[in-house]
């Protein structure tokens, strides 16, 4: 079996309908299918450009592919933000329905209004969803895979999706659902010290600053921060004590979530990321595996 590993699609349905062409998969009574290709959803499929009115056409495709077998998913950070916005735990939702939670989930609440038929479908949906997939030749994750948060899971929830319980405790800080469901569907964050801040793309002041977990070979924090306009060269930290690195061993393992830009290629000999930005004007991006050595992107 071949597969078709497709990067975050953030509401994006007519992109999504034609790479799904491009690669060769055609419309049938059960969805887009592919007589020798599965393809595998990275997450993230909602949120992202307000004016953009095509979720429904994206999870229409998602949903029925994933239910007839012709496509795998795992749980991005914006599917876990939905279940949490739209669940309410003694009378309050899990994620507050502030303004700028609001403004950050209005694309998707424009076609899925709270409360609404549609939207109970679709969250019952991502709760399907696991958190991670492992085959024999490579793993799947939203975001970056821990081998010591990944076991936590496996031991909490062996069924490898969220629970009510788990999403109380997944929404609580400092508890060690959240901090899994950070590392897994976020990425690796290191706190700054001397109260260092930065604003991230919302506007958000952050003291917590994202690195690369799959550069093996950065011999510094300023190499591996994804902040690259931020100095943290003064900042000395034991990388290998403080971050997770993903062993080169280890089988190749599949993201998205990172809003990459420019011509897709490996971040590493095991870690390939496939989100390229396409809710900001770049391609939706797609990885054909064909074997540990042998596949290519593909786009639209």
């Amino acid at each position: 079996m071949k597969y078709d590993i497709i990067g975050d699609i953030h509401g994006h349905g007519t992109k999504l309908e034609n790479l799904l062409i491009k690669m060769g998969y055609k419309l049938t009574s059960k969805g887009y299918s592919h007589p020798e290709h599965t393809a595998i959803f990275v997450g993230d499929f909602v949120d992202k450009g307000v004016e953009l009115k095509e979720h429904k056409k994206v999870l229409d495709i998602v949903m029925a592919m994933v239910a007839n077998g012709n496509a795998l998913a795992v749980m991005g950070n914006h599917e876990f933000n939905a279940i949490a916005f739209h669940t309410e735990v003694d009378g309050k939702p899990l994620r507050k329905h502030s303004s700028k939670n609001v403004e950050q989930h209005e694309a998707f609440l424009n076609e899925f209004p709270v409360g609404s038929q549609e939207a109970q479908e679709v969250i019952a949906f991502f709760k399907s969803l696991p958190l991670f997939i492992e085959l024999n030749d490579f793993r799947v994750v939203h975001a970056c895979w821990d081998d010591k948060q990944v076991e936590f899971i496996k031991k909490v929830l062996p069924d490898n999706r969220v629970t009510s319980d788990f999403m109380i405790q997944a929404s609580t800080k400092d508890t060690p659902e959240y901090l899994a469901i950070e590392t897994l569907l976020k990425g690796v964050e290191i706190e700054l010290p001397n109260g260092l801040t930065f604003n991230d793309s919302y506007g958000n002041t952050r003291s917590e600053l994202r690195v690369n977990w799959w550069d093996t070979k950065a011999k510094s924090l300023q190499e591996l921060s994804r902040q690259p306009d931020l100095d943290v060269s003064h900042i000395d930290i034991d990388l290998k004590a403080n971050i997770p690195f993903y062993p080169e061993p280890s089988p190749t393992c599949f993201i998205g979530h990172y809003w990459l830009r420019g011509e897709p290629k490996k971040l590493s000999d095991n870690v390939i990321c496939v989100d390229y930005s396409v809710a900001g004007g770049g391609d939706l991006v797609a990885y054909q595996f064909e074997s540990p050595t042998k596949g290519s992107f593909t786009s639209w």
